[in-house]
């Protein structure tokens, strides 16, 4: 522990004086898939030095260092690379990190979350703002807001009847951790013109196996292992509750990048509409 402080001390040294400096918001960390998109998408690529690991696209950013998960971010990992903004999705952390990197003078912009194409826009504005390209973001969000609109509208004059899915988050074990209202993965359905089959609880939760055949779903939704990591999707449809389902019984497994799904960042028209494809592929 007291070795650890005497690193971070040696870091703040270092890293308090930045700002006077260097040229400011030259040296940029995105903290979140969609913040990282968005600043690549402004044409501000070029001052990230750093990105944290669900940071996977453009292909560009994956050869930038990587600082940890954005909920467990370490403050000599963050330091290490002389940063004077941080421009993070809301939930990035933990909070001990958030103050030391205060602490050090480096500014910590929080960008709020996102489930609609309003959202969206405000966080492609926020996030030029913060590097001072506002009319960039007017510009693109503008862009993006629109293209939403009329891919939701189109989905939903498209939508019938609705298609029900369940989105599960994990199937590993066999243990099925699913989305009920109010999560990104809930929005896209509902956006996409399809309906979400748990509507029982907020937030994620494990499902019994009775709660599943209650849900009755058309579709399965996953991430894929582009993600990085297994969900499980290999062999869901022979889970015993989900085999037996509309779902299960028609083999019907959609598997998308989690950042393009779930994301809201500028790509969230074209994920939208490649959802309502493969919800609605007799309409294609």
């Amino acid at each position: 522990m007291i070795a650890r402080r005497a690193a971070l001390a040696a870091l703040l040294a270092f890293a308090l004086p930045l700002p006077l400096m260097a040229e400011p918001t030259q040296r940029v960390i995105g903290v979140g898939g969609s913040v990282t998109e968005t600043i690549y998408a402004l044409g501000a690529g070029d001052r990230l030095v750093a990105r944290d690991t669900t940071s996977t696209y453009p292909e560009a950013a994956t050869a930038l260092p990587d600082v940890g998960y954005m909920r467990r971010l370490s403050p000599e990992g963050v330091l290490s690379v002389a940063p004077d903004l941080i421009i993070a999705e809301e939930g990035a952390g933990p909070a001990e990190t958030v103050q030391i990197l205060e602490e050090a003078a480096i500014p910590f912009v929080t960008i709020p979350a996102a489930r609609d194409g309003t959202g969206v826009a405000a966080r492609i504005r926020a996030i030029g703002a913060a590097l001072g390209l506002d009319d960039k973001a007017d510009a693109l969000a503008t862009e993006v807001e629109g293209k939403i609109a009329t891919v939701v509208d189109a989905s939903a004059r498209a939508a019938e009847p609705p298609v029900r899915v369940l989105f599960i988050l994990s199937a590993a074990g066999g243990r099925l951790m699913a989305s009920g209202t109010g999560t990104e993965a809930d929005a896209m359905i509902r956006l996409a013109g399809g309906i979400n089959a748990i509507e029982g609880f907020p937030g994620y939760k494990q499902l019994t196996d009775e709660a599943v055949l209650a849900a009755q779903p058309d579709v399965i939704l996953m991430m894929d292992r582009g993600t990085g990591s297994d969900h499980g999707t290999a062999g869901v449809l022979e889970h015993p509750a989900i085999a037996i389902t509309p779902a299960g019984q028609a083999k019907r497994l959609i598997a998308m990048d989690g950042l393009y799904l779930l994301g809201f960042g500028p790509r969230t028209a074209d994920a939208l509409a490649d959802l309502h494809a493969a919800l609605y592929p007799e309409k294609g």
